[in-house]
């Protein structure tokens, strides 16, 4: 009886353990600690609160009036002095929650999906915010938690609960009020950073920075490229903390990003990372032997396996946008922290470029002002670019960390800017920029950024002109085009990262060993996202139908090396031969292959036909878009922000209807309003009156003859 009293009562232990240690599945490597039963989220707010009543409001307005707030203020304005008001409104703590279960989910959930005992979570993690009791990266001490994580009640050893603890990822609580910081913090700072920047900000990409390179850096002689990249990495929380208060007063949410930002990060040891590294083998076993016993055909809407796509499609990033920002437990919010205190250099770099603003009469563009457009880079420019009698000029562009300044002038001068900006650095940061990171390179030899290549191309174009006496004289001219090209062997390198090519010089592709256990319809599809993507990164390079084409053969090229290996036919002619150039005819499986391959659920009739390899030919390669770029250019979201706020402006208002009327000039309110008057006043006489009938039917046989 003793005996099994106390075995009874270390069963109950147990389970109580079992109870406090439950955490989310081990198979996707997120642990995390589920709050104990035991705990009551009514200990921070009023038992009779109910979330549905809090939800009075619609979130999107209420960030829509904060934007167009934003956009109203000028940067003269001092600090927005409270937004604690917005964190108490339960409406955009649920937008956040729906956006955090996007990110991690896939799928955005509508409100009213939402259960109530995850509403009730979401209250109780809003009254520690506000209460000041926040702890960031809290796995022992959850709130809220991922509905992509059920909970487990297995039992482990203390030493793999403590590393799996050490090396969880951060908790779905502290993403889902990073996101409400953002919603409240983007809009603030939006108005106030330079369109100078086009990194981590909505409605700008890398294609703006291409795209404002060809329209307005065609002048420029001198290239320094910059790498702040150890500057941005190190920026102090205080530093960061001193640039947010130029912009947001509130104590509230100013303590909090402090909080996030000095709360110490967890950093996985050597002997739990051998544990770790053991339990994930072991996972890993678990599944070849689940999926190795079992056999199915995937369903049509069943989501394929494609961790090579992913891959791919992150590994061909650009130098320059490979760095993403992290502070402390700021997570998504610290890319905009990164730009809030990357804007002093932006604002710095301004005054630089209007103070060294020389304009010279003698010169053919930039003559009188800073807002004179440059010349159309689609002609060529028939001047010298450089001399005492030209104009001197400089504009840049930040992408991230990364600078490029365009300097019209001699190269002391670039010398000099790079001197001023390691002294800025040195004061504004408190970090020394190093020479080496700072680049001043000629336009002849071609300056790389985001994998293109910005040079000039001599041209010798035949001018017609009108002489004296009416003459047609015809001389040769020699001007000067500015280039933006892909780099072919940045691609190369990219391409050998994959393992898809060998080679330097003469590159030979390699089999896409990757996709080997994949059918030819899934290979083939896979590798048409990837070509569609890489048409639409170079889609503003003068070389666009060379380097899609180089990578459309090399992805051809690798494909059939596998369908040869796969099908034994020896040799990619042979495949080609059955499975024609772009690889669309269903190749023969082999007999030792129990799995069913394409070409079974084709007699069957369970699939469709295989998608061809996209750009077999060069001519179905679309070209370069030289759609013509403003030179003051804003993103379309910024536009109609800017003209709600003219039109919500009385005065302005009033003014545009007295320029209207000044200029007889009539609305369409006016002319849809003359119209409907019209039709009432002949439908009541049309009876009495025979004239306006047969006006009517005049102008009803003139509107269907097509006549004005």
């Amino acid at each position: 009886m003793l005996h099994a009293a106390v075995k009874q009562r270390r069963l109950y232990i147990a389970a109580d353990v079992a109870v406090f240690l439950r955490m989310s599945t081990l198979s996707s490597h997120r642990r995390c600690l589920l709050p104990p039963a035991r705990l009551d989220f009514r200990s921070h707010q009023d038992e009779d609160e109910n979330p549905y009543d809090l939800m009075r409001e619609d979130p999107i307005q209420v960030c829509s009036d904060l934007w167009v707030r934003s956009f109203s203020r000028s940067h003269l304005h001092p600090p927005f002095p409270n937004l604690t008001g917005f964190l108490k409104k339960f409406d955009l703590w649920v937008l956040a929650y729906q956006r955090s279960c996007a990110h991690h989910t896939g799928s955005f959930p509508p409100k009213k999906a939402i259960h109530f005992p995850a509403l009730r979570a979401l209250l109780g993690l809003r009254c520690s915010v506000l209460s000041g009791r926040h702890l960031w990266g809290a796995a022992t001490d959850l709130l809220l938690r991922s509905p992509n994580d059920p909970p487990s009640t297995r039992r482990i050893s203390k030493r793999k609960f403590l590393a799996l603890l050490e090396s969880s990822p951060p908790p779905f609580q502290d993403r889902v009020v990073l996101e409400l910081l953002l919603l409240l913090l983007e809009p603030i700072f939006e108005a106030r950073f330079s369109p100078k920047s086009h990194c981590f900000r909505p409605g700008r990409s890398p294609h703006t920075v291409i795209r404002t390179i060809r329209s307005s850096f065609a002048g420029y002689l001198w290239f320094l490229k910059a790498d702040l990249t150890d500057v941005a990495d190190n920026f102090t929380p205080e530093l960061i903390l001193s640039c947010l208060e130029k912009a947001v007063g509130d104590r509230k949410v100013l303590g909090l990003i402090k909080s996030s930002l000095k709360t110490p990060v967890k950093v996985v040891s050597g002997g739990d990372r051998k544990v770790l590294d053991k339990l994930s083998k072991r996972r890993m076993k678990r599944k070849m032997l689940r999926k190795s016993r079992k056999k199915k055909i995937l369903d049509d809407n069943e989501p394929k396996p494609d961790p090579y796509w992913l891959r791919t499609f992150f590994s061909f990033a650009p130098k320059e946008a490979e760095w993403v920002p992290s502070y402390g437990h700021c997570g998504i919010l610290s890319p905009l922290l990164a730009n809030v205190c990357l804007t002093e250099l932006d604002n710095w770099m301004e005054d630089n470029t209007v103070k060294y603003f020389r304009p010279s009469k003698l010169d053919s563009i930039w003559k009188e002002s800073m807002d004179d457009g440059c010349h159309n880079p689609a002609w060529p420019e028939f001047v010298p670019s450089s001399g005492p009698e030209k104009t001197r000029r400089m504009d840049f562009v930040r992408y991230g960390s990364h600078i490029l300044v365009g300097i019209r002038g001699p190269r002391e001068d670039a010398v000099e800017l790079r001197k001023h900006l390691i002294e800025f650095c040195d004061n504004a940061f408190g970090l020394r920029l190093e020479n080496s990171k700072i680049e001043i390179e000629h336009i002849t030899r071609g300056i790389q950024f985001l994998d293109h290549v910005i040079a000039r191309r001599v041209i010798y174009p035949t001018l017609h002109f009108t002489a004296t006496g009416g003459k047609i004289v015809s001389e040769k001219g020699v001007g000067t085009l500015l280039s933006v090209t892909a780099s072919l062997n940045r691609c190369i390198s990219q391409f050998k990262k994959l393992e898809l090519v060998k080679g330097d010089k003469d590159p030979e592709p390699l089999p896409c060993t990757p996709m080997l256990y994949s059918g030819q319809a899934h290979t083939n599809s896979q590798m048409n996202k990837f070509l569609e993507t890489m048409a639409d990164w170079y889609k503003y390079a003068d070389n666009r139908k060379k380097i899609v084409g180089f990578c459309a053969y090399v992805i051809r090229s690798s494909l059939a090396k596998l369908y040869a290996a796969r099908y034994r036919l020896k040799s990619r002619a042979k495949v080609y031969k059955i499975a024609s150039r772009d690889l669309s005819r269903p190749l023969r499986e082999s007999a030792r292959n129990s799995a069913p391959e394409y070409s079974d659920l084709l007699r069957m009739g369970l699939v469709d036909a295989i998608d061809g390899v996209q750009f077999s030919h060069m001519s179905l390669i679309p070209s370069c878009d030289y759609t013509p770029f403003p030179r003051n250019w804003i993103p379309e979201h910024e536009l109609v922000l800017r003209e709600y706020i003219k039109l919500q402006d009385p005065k302005f208002f009033c003014e545009l209807r007295k320029s209207i009327k000044h200029q007889e000039l009539s609305v369409p309110q006016d002319h849809m309003s003359k119209a409907v008057w019209d039709f009432k006043v002949c439908g009541v006489f049309s009876r009495k009156n025979n004239e306006i009938n047969k006006q009517i039917r005049d102008f009803s046989e003139s509107l269907i003859n097509g006549d004005n």
